[in-house]
């Protein structure tokens, strides 16, 4: 027999919000009344125990599997509760049972079973509508459909425009049960898990225009004349209830109370939560933004920047259903033409307020699991086989979980780790399962022969989530009632007044008395009482403005020193850059002396390299004339002798023959001297392309230098502004020391002039010693020194 135990492991899930305030007077609700007889007699509005309701919901067959001879009679229903199911030929149950593994034939019990002649309106009925009435009494419910893919699991929770599933059957209960009490305006909006934020007139505006944006982008399916017919069914025309039931019967309560409705839808993709009420990008290549899960201060798990949406009629709720329809993941595979391919949850929340307090919210969640899978049947590849690694992973951490929580109900075993932590479905759910409301699942599963070992794998997980116990906390009203939080996230007081018991905490009795004099006042007589209260004020009032005095004298103290340091460090910096820029400086002349010189060189080489082609030595020069002369003189007298005797021709002809000899080994010599001079060009244009190069390397260098010249100067005017900075902020300080003596001088005239009436002994001493303009004044001085110490810490 198993042992019902706590199923919190956490201190704080426990003291986590199951639900929020309900009436203790409340009355059946006519349009949820006639509930099935599968409530469990143990639940109550108090503390109470009760097994996780698990039902089964089996799918007809379609025609194309009756072709394929899928009816094998895998599924038998036994009964409302049993069911049994027989291993087709061919499946692995059935081999394995062949070899001695396993057996051909298992049962499994349930909450209620639906057999595939079922309507949408019966399983409603038999299913959530108790849950639904719990949440209307303000208590939280988690409803999450499981299943392999293709068993029906989205058209069981979201159904058709025809035939409505169990989604819209809900929303159409609560707006009727609400009707003619919604709260008209959107000012109050849930906040983190459990709170309620109270929102400014622009907020407020910002609300309206994004939800009018959200409307906008649905396209209505419906014409005018259809929707105006369906009024009151969220647009879906099979949901319909009983209207016989007269409305003035319907939540007689004590109090006339008001509803506010807000809704929210979101998907895990690929371990990424989505919310599907944003707009869609209009950039195809953008990704869409995730949302982080988050924590509160209490411990529950909520949706970070989650886009919560206020309901005003049924229509608004359709809308707001069809758009995140529009927005979620979905693909073909061999086995479903429009697969899910995450987990969608649909929430609602619900506040009820008197006058202008909120007096308790509740939640219902609605969560459509995406199908477990195995890639070898459904064919899938690519993108669609990664999206059915994370599906069956997160499916994996959710059974773990609820084995987990199976195992730990027993007392002889020890407790063992549950890893809600490992995925973002069951660390939202984790709430939940922990007491902070009653959840429910739904098991759809198909009869084809083909998915028997997956449809088995489903059944035994049921099972085990079947012998869960859940442990509902019984707590005080005054507890769950939602804080309200203003814009800056912080709790608005109520009425406009401070509560005692953060006056407790601002000062305690420790900082009043000590033991002694505690222990004489309660034998003391009344006058001696007050007058020791008299005393014990004017000594505190002394001591804090001491204390007072003496965090000045420090702050004043810390500012010259500041001030002293700053200075220091100011000329400190301005020796260095000083020294730096006259080393550089100094680098700079060197470097361009080096130029000077090297230019100088190179010009004067130049020049030589030039007066070395053009020169001519002086012997040479004179040379040549001479031989120039003899040649005119020898040429002149050759023509005179052959024009006066042709004699003497051989004789003449002979002494050219030899000077001909004689000019052409010259010309010979001067040609050897000519190749010479070539080579003497080419060795000098070399060493000119030499040192062109060292010229261009140094002129690099020169503009590497001036570049660090100009960042060493741009640094140096950085910390002259930092210098300014700091001075401006010491200027600011002394100016809030003034401030403070100010407001010290009239602290001291207001304390002096004023009389407090005998009221008691505690609340005197309480009054006196909890002055709320000293607390803010110390609270003041403490922030400013804490301001000064990080400004003295801050880095050179």
């Amino acid at each position: 027999m198993a042992a019902t135990i706590d199923l919190t492991h956490d201190g704080t899930l426990l003291v986590a919000m199951e639900s929020t305030a309900c009436d203790p007077h409340h009355t059946a609700l006519p349009e949820l009344s006639g509930l099935s007889s599968i409530t469990s007699q143990s639940e109550s509005v108090d503390g109470s125990e009760q097994q996780l309701r698990v039902y089964l919901r089996v799918r007809p067959f379609s025609k194309e599997e009756l072709s394929n001879n899928e009816d094998q009679g895998c599924v038998v229903l036994e009964s409302t509760e049993t069911a049994a199911l027989y291993a087709p030929k061919g499946s692995a149950t059935m081999k394995s049972s062949e070899k001695g593994i396993g057996q051909q034939l298992h049962k499994f019990s349930f909450t209620k079973i639906f057999g595939p002649e079922s309507t949408q309106t019966e399983f409603f009925d038999g299913t959530i509508k108790s849950q639904v009435q719990d949440f209307l009494q303000s208590r939280n419910a988690l409803v999450f459909s499981y299943g392999v893919t293709n068993a029906g699991k989205t058209h069981t929770i979201q159904g058709s425009q025809k035939d409505p599933g169990i989604l819209p059957r809900a929303l159409d209960a609560v707006f009727r049960h609400i009707s003619g009490r919604m709260y008209e305006h959107m000012d109050l909006r849930p906040y983190l898990s459990s709170d309620v934020q109270k929102l400014d007139p622009d907020q407020l505006r910002a609300e309206r225009c994004a939800k009018a944006a959200l409307f906008s982008l649905l396209k209505e399916v419906l014409s005018r004349s259809s929707s105006s017919s369906s009024i009151n069914s969220l647009s879906f025309s099979g949901v319909s209830y009983d209207q016989t039931v007269d409305s003035t019967e319907v939540a007689v309560d004590d109090v006339p109370s008001l509803y506010s409705l807000w809704v929210a839808y979101y998907e895990i993709y690929n371990e990424h939560v989505y919310d599907l009420l944003q707009p869609p990008l209009t950039n195809k290549t953008k990704r869409r933004p995730a949302l982080r899960v988050c924590e509160d201060s209490t411990g529950n798990s909520y949706i970070r920047d989650l886009r919560w949406v206020n309901v005003q009629t049924p229509e608004e709720a359709s809308k707001v259903l069809r758009v995140g329809n529009r927005n979620r993941s979905a693909a073909a595979t061999k086995m479903n033409q429009s697969s899910s391919r995450s987990h969608s949850i649909f929430t609602i929340k619900l506040m009820r307020l008197d006058g202008g307090d909120v007096q308790g919210m509740s939640e219902l969640s609605l969560c459509d699991l995406a199908g477990s899978e195995r890639c070898n049947k459904t064919r899938t590849f690519g993108e669609r086989l990664k999206e059915a690694g994370n599906i069956n992973n997160s499916l994996l951490i959710l059974g773990k979980c609820i084995a987990a929580l199976r195992n730990n109900q027993n007392d002889r075993v020890k407790s063992s780790y549950v890893p809600f932590r490992e995925s973002k479905l069951t660390r939202l759910f984790q709430g939940v399962f922990c007491g902070r409301g009653r959840a429910s699942m739904i098991v759809n599963i198909n009869q084809c022969a083909s998915t028997y070992d997956e449809t088995l794998h489903v059944m035994k997980f049921s099972a085990v989530a079947k012998e869960v116990l859940q442990v509902i906390p019984s707590r005080s009203l005054e507890s769950l009632a939602p804080r309200l939080i203003g814009r800056d996230g912080k709790p608005l007081l109520s009425n406009q007044e401070i509560d005692g018991q953060h006056m407790d905490d601002f000062i305690s009795e420790d900082e009043l008395l000590d033991g002694d004099e505690e222990a004489d006042m309660s034998i003391l007589p009344q006058e001696d009482l007050l007058n020791l209260v008299e005393s014990l004020r004017a000594k505190l009032f002394a001591e804090r403005k001491k204390n007072l005095l003496q965090e000045i004298q420090i702050r004043r103290e810390m500012g010259d020193a500041m001030q002293q340091e700053i200075m220091e460090i100011e000329e400190c910096h301005s020796r260095q850059m000083a020294d730096l820029k006259e080393s550089y400086e100094e680098k700079m002349d060197s470097t361009f002396e080096l130029y000077k010189e090297a230019l100088k060189e190179h010009a004067y080489q130049c020049a030589l390299d030039r007066l070395e082609d053009d020169y001519v030595p002086i012997e040479e020069y004179t040379a040549e004339q001479d031989r120039a002369k003899v040649c005119g003189q020898i040429t002149q007298s050759i023509t005179h002798h052959y024009h006066n005797s042709n004699v003497c021709l051989p004789n003449l002809l002979l002494l050219d023959t030899e000077r001909f000899k004689h000019l052409y080994k010259e010309k010979s010599a001067v040609e050897q001297l000519c190749a010479e001079k070539q080579e003497l060009i080419v060795s000098l244009e070399k060493r000119i392309r030499d040192l062109n190069e060292t010229l261009q390397e140094a002129g690099e260098s020169y503009m590497e230098k001036l570049t660090e010249v100009q960042n060493l100067q741009n640094r140096l005017n950085n910390q002259e502004r930092d210098a300014e900075r700091l001075q401006r902020e010491l200027t600011d300080k002394e100016a809030e020391v003034y401030a403070l003596k100010e407001e010290l001088a009239k602290l001291t005239t207001d304390s002096a002039g004023q009389s407090r009436p005998k009221r008691g002994l505690l609340v005197n001493i309480k009054e006196s010693m909890s002055t709320p303009s000293s607390g803010n004044l110390c609270r003041t001085i403490r922030k400013s020194v804490r301001t000064t110490t990080s400004l003295r810490k801050k880095p050179n």
